[in-house]
């Protein structure tokens, strides 16, 4: 196996909900982006016989690429200029340390939330992101899909994945992640970011191929640390939230200073001459002096 550096909690990228779209033409709405979010719907279900097509143009049903196996859930698009790379290229590192493989041992399908895309993009960036993992099971177990929006909107619903489209830049806003879910289709546990901890990822697709009950993620920093790429500026939340923390700092930088000062001062009072009573040791008393 391949040995990587990954840190267990997601980089400080990740603290922000990261937002794929561009900065120079917006038009969605503050209240529009403030509904972007990876909602946990731990131990939901998915619907298994919504229709999709896969990078070779046939048309499927999810429930295909379920049964007997865990699978790792990938949303986003293909034609994304940053987010879902990161979260693709982070989910590749990660499974690249892990014993178990693709195709082999769990299945991953990628779900487009574009119903504009094409299965030729959905097969090239099966191809390039198949080389890049560099197992020979790959091309079997994953699956780049494409589909309506009267599959994709169910099933990104499902799962907790609220997005945004913006006719402006004709990109999407989304947040960035992705599920594990059990073989019969449940949610077990949710990644969210760009970065992920093989070790955390190894121990979720075991206990999913076991179908062990899920539990959330932490993800409160994620929840409340937003980034408005409208005017460049963070959220009222977030400016509270550094205000409170910034007194936090100078407050415990008062009391540090405060008791070194104090302590320095007693310091040199105790170690003063004739400060403490009686007469010093060597000094012998003189004769009759009682």
């Amino acid at each position: 196996m391949k040995s990587r550096n990954m840190n267990s909690g997601p980089p400080l990228l990740t603290l922000f909900v990261l937002l794929s779209v561009a900065a120079r033409a917006q038009s969605l709405d503050l209240n529009t982006l403030k509904q972007i979010d990876f909602e946990q719907k731990v131990g939901a279900r998915v619907s298994l016989n919504l229709q999709f097509r896969d990078e070779d143009g046939k048309d499927v049903q999810l429930g295909q690429f379920f049964g007997t196996k865990p699978v790792v859930l990938v949303p986003g698009y293909y034609g994304c200029p940053m987010l879902c790379t990161m979260v693709l290229n982070g989910m590749v590192a990660s499974a690249e340390d892990i014993r178990w493989s693709i195709g082999r041992d769990f299945e991953v399908v990628n779900v487009s939330i574009n119903p504009r895309e094409s299965p030729a993009l959905a097969a090239a960036k099966k191809r390039s992101y198949t080389k890049l993992y560099g197992r020979d099971t790959a091309a079997a177990g994953w699956h780049f899909l494409t589909g309506e929006d009267s599959s994709i909107k169910p099933l990104m619903d499902q799962i907790g994945f609220h997005y945004a489209y913006d006719p402006a830049s004709g990109q999407y806003a989304h947040p960035s992640g992705f599920v594990v879910l059990t073989p019969d289709g449940r949610v077990y546990r949710y990644f969210l970011g760009v970065k992920f901890s093989p070790d955390e990822m190894a121990s979720a697709l075991r206990k999913a191929s076991a179908r062990e009950a899920g539990s959330p993620v932490q993800q409160l920093l994620l929840l409340c640390f937003h980034y408005n790429p409208m005017n460049g500026k963070y959220s009222g939340t977030i400016i509270v939230l550094l205000r409170i923390l910034g007194a936090m700092t100078i407050a415990g930088c008062l009391w540090l200073i405060l008791t070194l000062v104090r302590g320095g001062r007693a310091g040199r009072a105790a170690s003063a001459p004739g400060v403490s009573g009686g007469a010093p040791a060597d000094i012998a008393k003189e004769p009759g002096v009682t």
